[in-house]
């Protein structure tokens, strides 16, 4: 078994950002510029906020946040949104969801420009991608397909299986797996709440991509021997084995699967730091004028 390091791919991801940035300031240019929405005081929100921070700090990015009061009203913030469309110095834009329910996040999100969608979220983005042309991909499958790309894992004629399917992951990725690229190439399989003889399904699976929000839902005997495992969940429980009294697990049961796998992403360390940088790299391209010329 071999276990992906997401940690230390996205620490090699970020050298290279900050080589390219640093090659812009010496060329005269201007630094890219992230900027997040953050509404309310959701401690998983501002920890995910305070860490995209810190990214840009250390690849050089200039960052801003715009914070709000959780009853701020919906035209307040597509007022701000507009604001941000109209500032050239900002080239990314991310809005963290869930917003509070008085709030039409598909409305917030549609209001953002798509060539400041580094989240990939925007329906053109989507569409876009689903058939084919540039865009901006969204950052936990753009993370995974990282993963897979420089871990050099073959997925070309493979039998993906894809747990879950979300806007956010399941259904992005399985589009991803399935296109005519590398990685990518792959025949995919998307399961979910509903499917009929699931563990019959998995178990076929040369690559299984689990984002099914269940903590250790995926055990040993749904998982075929030499099987690719990206584990997507992140859960915090309690235990009695850290000092903290809690620990994260994913979506899947590491200790049983991990003796099957071929490779495997950990919880934590696997895909989750991917996903930030996957909007570091967004925000370079869209500095660049990458996707939107």
């Amino acid at each position: 078994m071999i276990l992906i390091d997401g940690k230390q791919i996205a620490a090699d991801i970020k050298d290279e950002i900050a080589n390219q940035v640093r090659k812009v300031i010496v060329g005269g240019g201007k630094a890219p510029h992230l900027a997040a929405i953050l509404v309310g005081e959701d401690p998983a929100s501002e920890t995910y906020v305070r860490n995209k921070e810190m990214a840009c700090r250390q690849v050089g990015f200039v960052s801003s946040t715009y914070r709000f009061p959780a009853d701020v009203s919906e035209e307040e913030l597509l007022e701000t949104v507009d604001f941000i469309n109209r500032d050239d110095e900002i080239h990314g834009l991310i809005v963290q969801l869930p917003l509070p329910g008085h709030i039409d996040n598909q409305k917030v999100i549609q209001r953002i420009r798509p060539e400041k969608d580094v989240d990939g979220f925007h329906p053109v983005n989507v569409g876009r991608m689903t058939i084919g042309l540039p865009a901006y991909v969204s950052a936990t499958p753009f993370g995974i397909m990282e993963l897979l790309r420089r871990s050099k894992i073959e997925t070309r004629g493979k039998n993906c299986v894809v747990l879950g399917r979300s806007n956010i992951v399941g259904k992005p990725v399985s589009l991803l797996m399935a296109r005519n690229e590398e990685p990518g190439n792959a025949t995919v399989t998307v399961c979910h709440s509903k499917t009929q003889n699931l563990a019959e399904i998995t178990s076929r699976a040369d690559i299984l991509i689990v984002a099914m929000g269940k903590p250790e839902f995926v055990t040993s005997d749904m998982v075929r021997e030499g099987a690719v495992v990206i584990d997507v969940g992140i859960h915090r429980v309690e235990s009695d084995r850290t000092k903290s009294g809690f620990r994260l697990i994913g979506d899947v049961k590491f200790d049983e699967v991990s003796k099957k796998a071929s490779f495997i992403t950990p919880v934590p360390g696997g895909v989750g730091p991917m996903t930030i940088v996957s909007l570091l790299i967004n925000t370079l391209k869209a500095s660049k004028k990458e996707i939107y010329g």
